[in-house]
C-alpha cells in the first residue's frame, strides 16, 4: 500500500446528487464490491461496475489514472504485489461525514487496527466513475462497520 509520498490535497468532494437514497445504496454496493477486490485480491468483483472512463486518485501515486484499461493494468498489478506480500490487506465497510462522502471504505494493512487509508467511490449511473485512495479524511475520521466483504 505505501508508495512515495506525495504532498498531494486532501481528496476533493464527491458529486452530491438529487436522488441521494439509491445514491446512497448504489455506493454500498459499489464499496462492497472494492471491499471484495480488495479482500479476495480478486478484480472480477469490481469489473462489472466500472465506467469506461473511471478515475482512479491515490496521494500515494503521483499522476491520476484514467479509463478502465488503465486502471485494471494498475490495479492488477497491485493485488498480484499485495499477493506477494506478507503484509495482508484488509478493506472494510465504513462511513464518514467529512467531505460529505458518505459511505466508503477503511484500508488495513498488517494487523485489523492498523489503518493505512480512505477509499471514496462515486457512483454515476449505477458505475464506478471515480475511486480516491486518501489519507484525508482519515480513516479515524470514518465510522467502522466491522464487515470485511468476501
Amino acid at each position: 500500500m505505501r508508495q512515495a509520498e506525495s504532498s498531494s490535497p486532501p481528496c476533493r468532494p464527491m458529486a452530491i446528487s438529487k436522488n441521494m437514497e439509491t445514491d446512497t445504496e448504489t455506493k454500498i454496493e459499489a464499496c462492497r464490491a472494492y471491499a471484495r477486490m480488495m479482500n479476495t485480491l480478486d478484480v472480477s468483483h469490481i469489473l462489472p461496475l466500472l465506467d469506461e472512463k473511471i478515475k482512479y486518485t491515490s496521494q500515494w501515486v503521483f499522476s491520476e489514472i484514467n479509463g478502465k484499461k488503465d486502471f485494471l493494468e494498475y490495479i492488477e498489478a497491485k493485488l498480484k504485489s499485495i499477493s506477494g506480500s506478507s503484509d495482508l490487506v484488509w478493506a472494510e465497510l465504513a462511513h464518514t461525514n467529512v467531505l460529505g462522502a458518505g459511505p466508503c471504505l477503511v484500508m488495513v494493512q498488517g494487523q485489523k487496527d492498523k489503518l493505512v487509508a480512505t477509499v471514496l467511490i462515486e457512483v454515476r449511473d449505477a458505475k464506478i466513475s471515480e475511486i480516491a485512495m486518501c489519507l484525508i479524511p482519515t480513516p479515524a475520521q470514518c465510522r467502522r462497520t466491522g464487515e470485511y466483504p468476501k
